[in-house]
């Protein structure tokens, strides 16, 4: 997930990752957590913010396997 790579990335800990986002390190786990099937877009925008990103939503063919996208 983008997320947790950015977290390594930027030598950011999960406590202060949650600290930004102003939720629990129980929370952001969830988010973290590749099955969890359950996260708002709400959510990923926060946690984009407190890394300092912007989120962006992509349509991609369901069989397609190439490059080709459609942006939302």
């Amino acid at each position: 997930m983008q997320i947790g790579k950015a977290l390594d990335e930027e030598g950011i800990s999960k406590s202060e990752m949650a600290r930004r986002m102003h939720t629990s390190r129980p929370a952001l786990d969830r988010l973290l957590d590749s099955r969890n099937t359950s996260v708002t877009l709400h959510t990923l925008q926060r946690a984009a913010a407190a890394i300092g990103k912007r989120l962006r939503l992509e349509l991609v063919g369901a069989h397609d396997s190439s490059t080709k996208r459609a942006r939302l």
